[in-house]
């Protein structure tokens, strides 16, 4: 497809890898005769990784087909995530270098995620928005604390440690923002 088709989420193949397209930005040069450019920011399915590219409007990129499949967490296989698809219960597994710090957020039978899928492989996994996790270890409240509520570290039933307000205690369940691995309230 043209460059100047490519939409923001279209996943294509770019140097034999394959990139799902965040950002487009697109300049049109000033006086006759000059090409309008595209500015893409890329990033590779899997890993993630940032990558800019600008191509002319006539340039092509190859469009890549990739599939969103809802699925649930449901074991670990050794290093490796095993997901069910949430419609026909296709095991998806994913590798712990393709999770990343994804596996932070991972617990028993996580529902809400989605598995991204290219000619039936499974290549990245995209969590819920927030997860629910367990405090397993935090500093107890400072009793007379002042009404400026300082956070303070808490270390998670997956192992992660976040920030958390003081009044959070052993033992609650909180939602954590999986994009920025922040505090997002009580569950």
């Amino acid at each position: 497809m043209k460059a100047s088709e490519i939409k923001r989420g279209n996943v294509v193949e770019h140097n034999g890898t394959v990139y799902q397209i965040r950002d487009i930005e697109r300049s049109s040069p000033q006086g006759r005769g000059g090409n309008v450019t595209f500015r893409f920011t890329l990033y590779s399915v899997p890993g993630g990784t940032k990558f800019d590219l600008s191509l002319r409007a006539e340039d092509e990129l190859k469009e890549v087909d990739l599939v969103r499949r809802a699925a649930s967490f449901s074991y670990k296989d050794g290093e490796a995530f095993v997901f069910l698809d949430a419609e026909d219960y296709t095991p998806y597994q994913l590798d712990a270098d393709v999770v990343g710090d994804a596996a932070g957020y991972i617990t028993e039978g996580l529902e809400g995620c989605f598995v991204q899928v290219i000619d039936d492989q499974p290549v990245a996994l995209q969590l819920p928005a927030t997860v629910e996790l367990e405090v397993v270890e935090t500093a107890p409240e400072l009793k007379g604390a002042t009404a400026t509520k300082r956070p303070k570290p808490a270390k998670l039933s997956t192992g992660i440690e976040i920030m958390v307000p003081e009044y959070i205690v052993n033992g609650e369940r909180i939602l954590v923002s999986t994009l920025t691995g922040e505090f997002s309230g009580r569950a």
